[in-house]
């Protein structure tokens, strides 16, 4: 695959990120577009489900501020701050290249993700 770019917007505004090349980001582009309702988890990230679980894949527990992950397989998670998780870890799917801290904020906020052509 090569690579993929996403656009992720809300009504605080919008960013693009880089997908990485695994089974689990083919299976996220074939449900674009979708709207995910997220909510805020530690004061570092946006978290949601999706509406079909992703496989499963390798995880890692460190990640960055703009990291793009899965806790379960339908959790999709957008990381604001830099950190670490508890194992088994996420599955990283990607890293954003905008300006991730759009997201800090305490709340809900519902984001559409699309495929960027």
């Amino acid at each position: 695959m090569a690579k993929t770019r996403i656009r992720i917007s809300c009504e605080w505004g919008a960013v693009a990120a880089d997908l990485a090349n695994n089974a689990a980001c083919h299976a996220l582009l074939l449900m674009l577009p979708i709207s995910v309702k997220m909510r805020d988890h530690l004061r570092q990230e946006k978290t949601g489900y999706l509406p079909t679980p992703l496989p499963e894949m390798a995880r890692k527990v460190d990640f960055a501020a703009g990291t793009l992950g899965l806790w379960d397989s339908d959790n999709f998670v957008i990381y604001y701050r830099k950190g670490r998780v508890p194992s088994p870890g996420i599955v990283i799917l990607g890293n954003v290249s905008g300006d991730v801290s759009l997201f800090d904020r305490p709340g809900t906020v519902t984001v559409h993700i699309e495929q960027i052509p």
